[in-house]
């Protein structure tokens, strides 16, 4: 058992070791790389085989959700029409640790025949595959972690590792928000999570309303018919205050013979429209509170959401 263990821990500080080197000694052609990306009008295609080309569908999946458009092209896929994917205006990344995959040749022709730069990722520097490049981003020769040392395992990690930091750099370069993002990602908890409140709030026809002179007993009846479990205390059209239902155990003792401002909590945490369904879960947390009202900058109130529309929602 300490053996496996060990061999575990060996082969995840070996290929740490390799990032950090690649990191260290970046491919000189990376920020041209980007550079030309940026510059380009057509789309990023990623091919390879084998582990390459898995890897290789990754970093395409990565750039097209991060504002790359990008596609995958399965190199022996791509001799038997899909080499039609690759048009004038593109930038291929082929993906090959030897430099020398055989099923990269008929793409290497397509690419020189219309004039598509290629940026090569492989640690063979004098391969064939890299001195076809226009880029070449060149892996440190760092050993494979498996038993036998062919199985890609560390030189895949570098790949895919060097596909991140091209689309992060790309996603920096272009200004790439939390906006972008949200419209990529519309589906899942991520996308949930990137849904304004705006867009899940209700408005303020349904929100639980009173004045601070009103009698409790009305207030009871507004908050009631409301389903919140709350009152927002408005006063000259601005939110003061809030009536949670702790506010009424704290004041149970005659209850009913009081107004509104005698027992409500001044000054409640009110939040934007725009804010992201993830901030407000985060506020609700700090906060302990399970209603947040929703104002505009002069504290006017807009609107008013449960902690349980945003569980509805996929939020949390």
């Amino acid at each position: 058992m300490n053996n496996i263990i060990n061999i575990a821990k060996k082969a995840l500080r070996t290929e740490a070791n390799a990032l950090i080197k690649l990191a260290e000694n970046l491919p000189p052609d990376f920020l041209s790389l980007v550079d030309a990306i940026i510059e380009s009008k057509g789309r990023v295609i990623v091919a390879g085989v084998g582990k390459s080309g898995h890897i290789g569908r990754k970093i395409s999946a990565t750039l097209s959700s991060t504002g790359t458009p990008s596609y995958f092209v399965h190199a022996s896929e791509a001799s038997h029409g899909d080499m039609g994917m690759i048009v004038e205006g593109d930038i291929c990344i082929l993906i090959s640790n030897s430099g020398e995959t055989a099923e990269l040749s008929n793409i290497l022709n397509h690419l020189k025949r219309f004039s598509i730069p290629l940026a090569a990722i492989s640690s063979e520097p004098n391969s064939t595959l890299m001195q076809a490049a226009n880029f070449t981003l060149t892996l440190p020769k760092e050993p494979e972690v498996c038993s036998i040392g062919m199985a890609p395992t560390t030189s895949t990690t570098m790949m895919l590792a060097l596909g991140d930091a091209l689309a992060v750099s790309l996603m920096h370069k272009r200004d790439f928000g939390t906006e972008q993002f949200q419209i990529f990602h519309p589906g899942g908890k991520l996308g949930a999570q990137m849904v304004r409140i705006r867009d899940l709030m209700y408005g303020t026809d349904k929100m639980p309303k009173v004045a601070p002179e009103t009698p409790m007993r009305e207030a009871l009846l507004e908050m009631s018919s409301k389903g919140f479990g709350y009152a927002v205390v408005v006063h000259n059209k601005k939110v003061v205050g809030v009536i949670s239902d702790g506010d009424l155990r704290r004041h149970i003792d005659n209850l009913l013979d009081k107004t509104v401002g005698e027992i409500a909590t001044n000054n409640p945490i009110t939040v934007s429209a725009d804010i992201f369904a993830s901030e407000a879960i985060r506020i609700m947390n700090t906060h302990k509170i399970g209603v947040l009202i929703v104002t505009d900058k002069d504290n006017h109130p807009k609107g008013i959401f449960h902690i349980q529309d945003l569980l509805r929602a996929g939020v949390a």
